[in-house]
């Protein structure tokens, strides 16, 4: 038993200062809910019981920081994690006998866990960054429009926020105290956490998620940590019945990050996203500050290994928004001969340069808390033999055999197994009107048990990153693949970015939205200075800096269809991206960046489906004519003054490039439209013989209008318009000058020079 005073309130607040900045809030809200628990005369003193652990071994200042919890939340019991395999069978029995879990009995140790409908995603609206001056956090828009990069809470605010919320609110609940590392443990690029919550879900998940137990604390030593306080806001007794067993309260939902005092508190959900505070929370908004203070990248970025027929192996950090496939291509099974793709992380990456210059990064979590459904043997066999062990799933669907059903494993299901609703809905089918699996419905699955873990994974110095990718899902307008010039480019190209919404946030789904970086709902300062940040970074090292590209593996053909068959066959365009780190010639310039030569991009095997490559890297000027508007405008209405100079211009350099573009601009034909081109000038060869036997002469007259299609064919161009355009000219043999429109450099093909070559012999 350990009793509180209102004493040792007092002291607990003088020992946890942090940085000498400003007092903890949730110490102070602990002190105030003491007072005036004793002004009202209700208690005087109070204690509660530890069931498991020894609060005595905890370091002095985890033990004051968790009894300012327990003073504020007043919890019945509280239990010290460890970690260990016993704890863990207990937390899933305690969930079991609440009904907050049952067992798949088709899986080895795998779970289902329904949410209450209200609580299935993260709450943008209701995070906050708390600090004392709002530009600290988000720019300020222009005059009349509502800023969308990140919401500013005054500490004032928090403070009533959190003494409306978490005074008591632990009542008849077990607190757990959950001590993790993000990083592998005693890595120099890893950060310690200390989360209380009531929650036996989120500890269970925080187990897989982060390295969590007694061997984080032995490491912590006079190095400072980041408190983290949730509760899913139902004391006991309920005030309300529960949907699914699920304690929730989406009516006073909160998640809020103090950068100041390193603290995160958040009330009102169990939702992954918003109650593992790991994640989200620390491993982007409060890292990404602390990555500023300390001149570091924390990223929403997967990592990859990948390894070429020639054994070399290079890293590859890539930003897309959430649900928009970097789990895929993180676990991604090529599907060229000789590849090997190795996993490090499929969602979050921090990068620091080491002591040589070289930027490594780690992947700070220690599991996939992937989404669900479209994930199959086809799009990600990878993913489907990790989770299928110790893995608990949330909002998926259940079959009759003891298994889970979600949209993508209908070719993998037997017509006779019937389908449960993730809504608790019998006997299922397609003809039901709902999905069987929520949109946003997850995985979570310890990462070192995927097949194709890669071995440096928790190597304490990270891995050396040579390629940075960012991408989204935009059905129109942007090519496969482009390379930025240099750094500040590929700067703006990431600042650009915009995607279609998805189903992993409150927005709706298929409106194209802004989200710089694949970063918009996790920045924890003013995307301004976060992009001087990422300029800074060059001049941090004397090496050169990863090359940065954009994909975009969702273009849509008119009618619909994905152009791009994607999965596996990223990995071609991954060679490519190899091609360039290692320095080969093998890109032409355009408007937007760096494209693919003719040839460069392997399509070999790819016949049978169709791909209209001229499409899938069309640059539409009308397109890119709007979307340089769209972003120019995006910038000044929402990052204003605080938008560096450097972004600017760049932007600016951009709008040329697209201006001088005065004509459709298409990619290298592709290999039947080369076949068709070849037809054409065999009969065009055969009909300019014929024509010269019948006229009786070795040289038509009229040679110059016969040969001209021979040399306008042959100086076809290969490439997209080039941002600095000349006049081209060639001359035929009667000396005419044949001038191609001037914002095309056109590069003679071998073919069209030979086939020309041939012609002007024979005729």
């Amino acid at each position: 038993m350990v009793l509180l005073n209102n004493n040792s309130a007092n002291n607990a607040a003088d020992n946890i200062m942090i940085d000498n900045k400003s007092i903890s809030i949730i110490t102070e809200a602990g002190i105030v809910a003491a007072e005036e628990a004793k002004k009202q005369l209700t208690f005087e003193h109070y204690s509660f019981a530890v069931s498991y652990g020894k609060i005595t071994s905890l370091k002095p200042k985890v033990r004051s920081f968790v009894e300012d919890t327990a003073r504020l939340c007043r919890p019945d019991k509280v239990h010290i994690c460890d970690g260990s395999e016993k704890e863990l069978r207990h937390l899933l029995n305690v969930m079991q006998q609440a009904g907050m879990i049952e067992p798949l009995p088709k899986y080895k140790n795998c779970w289902l866990a329904r949410t209450d409908p209200g609580d299935v995603a993260r709450v943008e609206s209701k995070t906050f960054i708390v600090t004392r001056d709002r530009r600290e956090t988000i720019p300020t828009p222009k005059e009349g429009v509502k800023g969308l990069l990140g919401n500013w809470m005054s500490p004032e605010d928090l403070r009533r926020a959190v003494h409306e919320r978490f005074p008591a609110c632990m009542a008849g609940r077990t607190m757990y105290v959950v001590p993790y590392s993000m990083g592998p443990v005693g890595s120099p690029l890893s950060k310690i956490g200390v989360q209380v919550t009531d929650s036996p879900y989120v500890v269970a998940s925080m187990r897989t998620m982060t390295r969590m137990g007694g061997r984080v604390l032995e490491t912590l030593a006079e190095q400072d940590f980041v408190r983290c306080l949730h509760s899913v806001g139902c004391p006991m007794p309920l005030s309300r019945t529960l949907v699914n067993n699920w304690p929730c309260d989406p009516a006073r939902t909160m998640v809020t990050h103090v950068p100041d005092s390193n603290e995160i508190i958040s009330f009102g959900s169990g939702y992954g996203g918003n109650s593992l505070l790991g994640k989200k929370c620390f491993a982007l908004r409060l890292g990404s500050s602390l990555a500023r203070r300390e001149g570091w990248l924390a990223e929403h970025m997967l990592i990859l290994g990948i390894t070429n027929p020639a054994g070399e192996k290079r890293y590859i950090a890539a930003a897309f928004p959430s649900a928009c496939g970097k789990t895929n291509l993180a676990m991604m099974t090529p599907s060229l001969p000789g590849y090997k793709v190795e996993c490090v992380g499929d969602d979050i990456a921090w990068m620091k340069f080491d002591d040589e210059g070289v930027l490594r990064a780690i992947n700070p979590e220690n599991g996939f808390f992937g989404v669900a459904p479209g994930t199959s043997m086809h799009t990600n066999p990878v993913a489907m033999k990790t989770v299928l062990t110790n893995t608990i799933f949330t909002n998926v669907a259940k079959t009759s055999d003891g298994g889970v059903f979600w949209e993508g494993l209908e070719k993998e299901t037997p017509n006779d197994i019937s389908i449960t609703s993730w809504l608790g809905d019998t006997n299922w089918t397609k003809e039901s009107g709902a999905p069987a699996a929520h949109p946003n419905s997850r995985f979570c699955t310890p990462a070192g048990q995927c097949p194709i873990i890669d071995p440096a994974w928790e190597d304490p110095k990270g891995v050396p990153i040579s390629a940075i990718l960012f991408g989204g899902r935009r059905p129109e307008g942007v090519p496969l693949i482009y390379e930025a010039f240099d750094w500040k480019h590929g700067v703006m190209v990431g600042a650009a970015m915009r995607s279609e919404a998805t189903a992993a946030a409150e927005h709706k789904a298929k409106v194209i939205m802004h989200d710089p970086f694949a970063m918009r709902p996790f920045f924890g300062y003013n995307f301004g200075h976060y992009l001087q940040h990422w300029l800074s970074m060059e001049g941090r090292t004397s090496r050169p800096m990863p090359k940065i590209f954009h994909v975009n593996w969702f273009r849509k053909s008119e009618k619909g269809r994905f152009i791009w068959p994607g999965f596996g066959e990223n990995v071609r365009v991954l060679d490519w991206i190899l091609q360039r780190v290692e320095g080969k010639e093998v890109a032409e310039e355009s408007a937007i960046g760096l494209l693919p030569t003719p040839g460069s991009l392997d399509l070999s095997g790819l016949e049978d489906h169709n791909i209209d490559t001229e499409e899938l890297f069309r640059l539409p000027k009308d397109f890119w004519t709007q979307e340089v508007r769209d972003i120019a405008t995006y910038f000044d209405q929402q990052v204003g003054d605080d938008l560096p100079n450097d972004v600017r211009e760049q932007l600016k350099s951009l709008e040329k490039r697209v201006e001088r573009c005065k004509h459709k601009q298409t990619f290298p034909a592709n290999g039947n439209t080369r076949a068709s081109m070849l037809a054409t000038l065999i009969v065009i060869i055969i009909t300019t013989v014929i024509t010269c036997i019948t006229t009786s002469s070795l040289v038509h007259p009229n040679v110059h209008v016969i040969a001209l299609p021979f040399l306008y064919l042959s100086t076809l161009p290969h490439n997209l318009p080039r941002p600095a355009p000349r006049p081209s000219v060639l001359l035929c043999p009667e000396k005419e000058v044949l001038v191609v429109h001037d914002n095309v450099e056109p590069s003679p093909s071998i073919l069209g020079v030979l086939v020309t070559v041939a012609a002007a012999v024979v005729l």
